[in-house]
């Protein structure tokens, strides 16, 4: 990244009421704020231009205005989180190739320089529908975890796969009953949830089909390489604090925050 500082971008921050594993997660207090307002937090920080809520849920558009910041109601037919962008997108009238970042509802811990890394990266790539973040993988339990998704990159750094399965497979090594990662610098690399787009691509993929290995794996990235779009995927140094899906992850992230600084 050049000295003269990350490129402009927005931030929109997807917020559903209805989490399967956590019902209305985006309104469940951690240390006195709800969730949605601490990722509003991290958003700010980013230097973003402009930062946005996209939710379906009137509770959680009146709580994200009630802290000054701007909110938008989705419709409620959306299948997956970039589709509910989409339709953000085109009704703020954000133009079509304006850097927008997809800041996940459910991650308030995530470093703000990781936004704007995700942001820098997808400019400097003009052939890229998509940029992403990975880190390299903790050990072989993270590789055979179907909760944490795997990526596979070509040399350039362009993702050629997305799985919950443990890719790529070592053969030899996995046949002699090994415990650890085998060796390959670089090969075994977790996905970060954090995501780039222009505006124009967005909209692209809202009108795409699904592609049947999403189907199968639940991974809408997997939309775009099947229809001849490519993933950038940046390797960033160091893994940022984990997420919120569940109860115990509410009560971890809840505690860190009460415990301060």
């Amino acid at each position: 990244m050049s000295n003269a500082g990350p490129p402009p971008f927005k931030i929109l921050i997807p917020a559903r009421y209805g989490a399967t594993r956590l019902p209305g997660k985006p309104l469940r207090e951690l240390a006195g704020r709800a969730l949605v307002l601490r990722v509003l937090d991290r958003a700010r920080e980013s230097g973003a231009q402009e930062v946005v809520v996209a939710t379906d849920d009137e509770r959680i558009r009146a709580a994200v205005e009630l802290d000054g910041a701007r909110a938008y109601l989705t419709g409620t037919q959306h299948a997956c989180g970039s589709d509910r962008l989409a339709e953000a997108v085109t009704r703020l009238g954000w133009g079509d190739e304006e850097l927008v970042v997809n800041l996940q509802g459910d991650e308030p811990l995530m470093p703000a320089a990781l936004v704007r890394a995700v942001a820098a990266d997808l400019a400097a790539r003009p052939e890229a529908r998509v940029a992403t973040l990975a880190v390299a993988l903790a050990g072989r339990g993270e590789l055979l975890d179907p909760h944490i998704v795997k990526v596979v990159t070509d040399r350039d750094g362009y993702a050629l796969y997305f799985s919950r399965a443990p890719i790529p497979w070592a053969r030899d090594a996995n046949a002699g009953g090994c415990n650890t990662l085998p060796e390959g610098e670089g090969a075994y690399l977790r996905h970060l949830g954090l995501y780039a787009y222009r505006v124009g691509s967005l909209k692209w993929m809202a009108g795409l089909d699904p592609a049947p290995a999403e189907r199968l794996e639940s991974l809408e990235q997997l939309r775009v390489l099947w229809h001849g779009g490519r993933i950038h995927v940046a390797v960033a140094a160091h893994a940022p604090p984990g997420g919120v899906d569940t109860e115990a992850d509410l009560r971890r992230v809840a505690a860190r925050f009460a415990a301060g600084p």
